[in-house]
């Protein structure tokens, strides 16, 4: 799906410089993964044919069954890192580099992203914000992929939703300068997000939220009695790498949700 935005603002960075950022972006995202597969035409299958049985009689047995396994799995992981590229900017450089650091961090990633974390007895605050009035969420979740970027495959939000939601950051910002201040994304490195100046989570300077320009979804820190609510409502996903590890240190906090894009145009 391609997604065509059409102006910019600029946003102060954390260090005071200004940054542009899209309101809305010139730039064309198409979000899309891509299945892998192989097809052979006739003449493809002959090649192959001819090429396995002139392995067997010339090629060393162990050199011939390492092509046979090495030629799949390279265009497997070629597929698998244009699926990478084509979620567009985010977090994590798009670059090989970049792809075989998150590659290392899906063997510990989240296999059920749709249980809230565990409650510490030292969390503060000591209870949630949300109200159990919060409505169910209509409709299948969307489709959601990657780990840095993570994004939505369908179900985007509007130019409109995302204008909305910006602004209201914006309005929160203004009417407590004390408390939050909005800047570029220091998670995503790109992107509009809403920081505390005197934060309880130092992870992302304090970043509480970010708003991703190309599927119109925000990434929130949320307390766990807020992210079983918004499990239960319907209206998110915890992160895949929002654990905490022995072994590993994980990148985000584990309070770190995906609240999905805006569907209907609110009253």
């Amino acid at each position: 799906m391609s997604l065509t935005l059409t102006s910019e603002s600029k946003t102060k960075t954390l260090d005071g410089s200004s940054n542009n950022q899209p309101s809305s972006s010139t730039v064309n995202v198409v979000i899309r993964q891509d299945p892998f597969y192989v097809t052979l035409d006739a003449s493809a299958l002959l090649a192959v044919s001819i090429l396995t049985v002139l392995g067997m009689h010339f090629i060393d047995q162990l050199v011939l069954e390492f092509l046979i396994l090495a030629v799949p799995l390279a265009l497997l992981v070629h597929n698998d890192y244009l699926n990478f590229l084509k979620l567009g900017p985010g977090g994590t450089p798009p670059t090989p580099a970049g792809y075989a650091r998150l590659t290392w961090y899906r063997l510990f990633t989240l296999r059920d992203p749709f249980t809230p974390p565990p409650r510490d007895t030292v969390t503060t605050p000591s209870k949630g914000i949300l109200p159990n009035t919060l409505p169910y969420r209509p409709g299948p979740r969307p489709t959601v992929a990657g780990l840095a970027p993570q994004r939505q495959l369908n179900q985007h939000g509007s130019l409109e939703s995302y204008n909305r939601l910006r602004a209201a950051l914006e309005s929160l910002c203004a009417r407590h300068p004390k408390i939050f201040v909005t800047a570029t994304s220091c998670l995503e490195k790109h992107g509009f997000a809403l920081f505390a100046r005197h934060p309880l989570n130092v992870c992302g300077n304090g970043e509480i939220v970010h708003i991703h320009t190309s599927d119109r979804s925000m990434h929130l820190n949320l307390h766990p009695d807020d992210i079983a609510e918004i499990l239960t409502k319907g209206w998110g996903q915890r992160h895949p790498m929002a654990w905490q590890g022995w072994l590993v240190k994980a990148p985000l906090p584990t309070t770190f949700t995906m609240i999905y894009a805006p569907r209907g145009k609110s009253p």
